[in-house]
């Protein structure tokens, strides 16, 4: 545990790649195998749900801190990460527990399914025999909020140095179902077992934004375009007569959409579709708000199901008779996917259709089109590029449609987290209706760091009211939300919500009457919701 911390804070001190490589490199040396694979579990996400209740943890340590829980809960609100709040409240105890990160994670994970005072005994134990920095990866790791800033990208090119096996290869063999429960190290990457695992996926290849700098030709006879769907990135896996369905979040959902698992008995053995799920019905696609009626539902009932029905739209053909195409060019891989969606000819599977197009002033018209098909614009894709890892400048761009804005009135804001714990960058927006501000969205991106320090020495200066960690201010500033798209809310106020809002910029030039209304918010609905 001692060597991980040490990485982590390796890791968190820099924002420099290859620095972060050259720390991943050197920790992989010199771990033991368990923990080696526990590491590589971590930095890819899979690590173990919450195992103590947040709101208990706080507690314990204001008790052993020996301050009032109202102080810990004021230096929580400045610190702006319970974990790290909790190390550095708790006394000062040199720890000398050398039990390496594969111990630590065994008791953590067994410790879950005790009673709240064996684990409140665990917890307080654990804080006395640890040192303060691993107290803080401890906090992190039972509170169930281990992440850091680390890219998968990334800790697959360290462990690619360390392994000496190809970045493709190990970003396949990461995917899919498997833990450091399951597995081992030797197994994994070195042998690369699980890659008998029928629900295995392939790692995502991502499309780069296409800006005025980006090298794009726009030649007919050399790219692919289509339309960019609104919906979830998926892929469909057909294998031993099962169907699997994952998302770009390394997700299995198969059960979450029967309207997929249906295909089995029509698609053929050994094929892997790429493409998007999307909520569809009278031959369009639904609004993303829609979809997310399905997403994290557990049961999907009857009228979900009439109500919200589900597609896959196939824009690549990853795996075809169990062989890997992502080798392929495109122009190979689409020929074969319009064959077999063709073959297939089930509602439930479309294909993405390919759009005409002479030159980019064409492509240019097709996407401010987009919304009226319930895009969010363009794909373009090079007809002889393989199926690649992760993001790739070069072959694949998207080309989204120009977001929508509308002016709004700050009136609440909270303090950041992380490096912004101390600023107050997290805002909630209002427009007019008839002389009242109404709450419609929060943002918390979209300014550069002197702006936000502008904006919370304002905040500072005035402060109306305080409600818990929200602070409410003077109505006096005034921004411009981007956002993406609109949809009905029972849950605001405003019975607006926005997809992805954030602050495109500060009108310094705007008085806060003249923000927007509400009327206005209502139209864009009546238009793109």
């Amino acid at each position: 545990m001692r060597r991980f911390a040490r990485l982590f804070e390796e890791l968190d001190q820099t924002t420099k790649t290859n620095d972060r490589i050259r720390s991943l490199v050197s920790y992989l040396e010199d771990a033991e195998e368990e923990d080696k694979l526990w590491s590589v579990a971590l930095l890819s996400g899979k690590r173990p749900k919450r195992g103590v209740n947040s709101t208990r943890m706080k507690e314990w340590a204001a008790e052993e801190a020996g301050i009032p829980f109202w102080l810990f809960e004021e230096s929580y609100q400045v610190v702006g990460d319970m974990a790290e709040t909790i190390s550095l409240v708790l006394p000062f105890r040199e720890g000398n527990n050398n039990d390496s990160l594969t111990d630590w994670m065994e008791k953590i994970i067994a410790i879950a399914g005790e009673e709240e005072e064996v684990k409140r005994q665990f917890v307080v134990n654990s804080w006395k025999e640890l040192r303060k920095k691993e107290r803080l990866i401890f906090n992190k790791l039972i509170g169930g909020s281990f992440r850091i800033g680390v890219s998968q990208k990334t800790m697959v090119r360290a462990l690619s140095k360390h392994s000496g096996k190809g970045v493709s290869e190990l970003a396949h063999r990461l995917t899919g179902q498997w833990s450091p429960q399951t597995h081992t190290y030797h197994s994994l990457i070195e042998e690369g077992a699980g890659d008998e695992d029928l629900s295995k996926p392939y790692p995502f290849y991502l499309a780069y934004p296409l800006d005025e700098k980006s090298d794009f030709n726009a030649k007919p006879e050399e790219w692919y375009a289509e339309r960019k769907w609104d919906g979830i990135r998926g892929q469909l896996i057909s294998r031993g007569g099962e169907v699997f369905v994952w998302t770009r979040g390394e997700e299995l959902v198969t059960e979450k959409y029967p309207e997929l698992m249906a295909l089995r008995q029509f698609l053929p053995e050994g094929v892997v579709l790429d493409g998007e799920i999307l909520s569809y019905k009278d031959r369009l696609p639904l609004p993303f708000s829609e979809l997310q009626r399905r997403i994290g539902r557990k049961n999907v009932g009857k009228k979900l199901l009439c109500d919200v029905p589900i597609i896959m739209v196939a824009y690549d053909l990853l795996e075809y008779n169990g062989k890997d195409l992502r080798a392929s060019s495109l122009l190979e891989r689409r020929t074969i996917l319009e064959k077999v969606v063709s073959a297939v000819n089930h509602p439930n599977l479309h294909i993405s259709r390919l759009l005409e197009f002479k030159n980019k002033n064409d492509l240019a018209k097709i996407r401010q089109e987009s919304r009226q098909h319930r895009t969010e614009g363009l794909m373009l894709k090079r007809k002889n590029s393989e199926y690649k890892v992760g993001r790739k400048r070069g072959d694949w761009w998207k080309w989204k449609v120009d977001p929508l804005v509308i002016d709004a009135v700050m009136i609440y804001a909270m303090r950041g987290h992380g490096r912004r714990a101390n600023l107050y960058t997290d805002y909630t927006f209002a427009v007019w209706n008839n002389k009242e501000l109404v709450p419609f969205t929060k943002a918390y991106s979209g300014l550069t760091d002197d702006e936000f320090r502008q904006v919370d020495r304002f905040v500072k200066a005035n402060i109306l009211e305080k409600f818990g960690p929200v602070r409410s201010v003077r109505p006096e500033l005034v921004f411009e939300i981007a956002f993406e798209g609109i949809a009905k809310s029972t849950h605001h106020k405003s019975g607006i919500s926005l997809r992805f809002p954030r602050m495109n910029r500060w009108r310094q030039d705007k008085k806060p009457e003249e923000a927007n209304t509400l009327t206005d918010l209502k139209e864009m609905l009546s238009i793109y919701g």
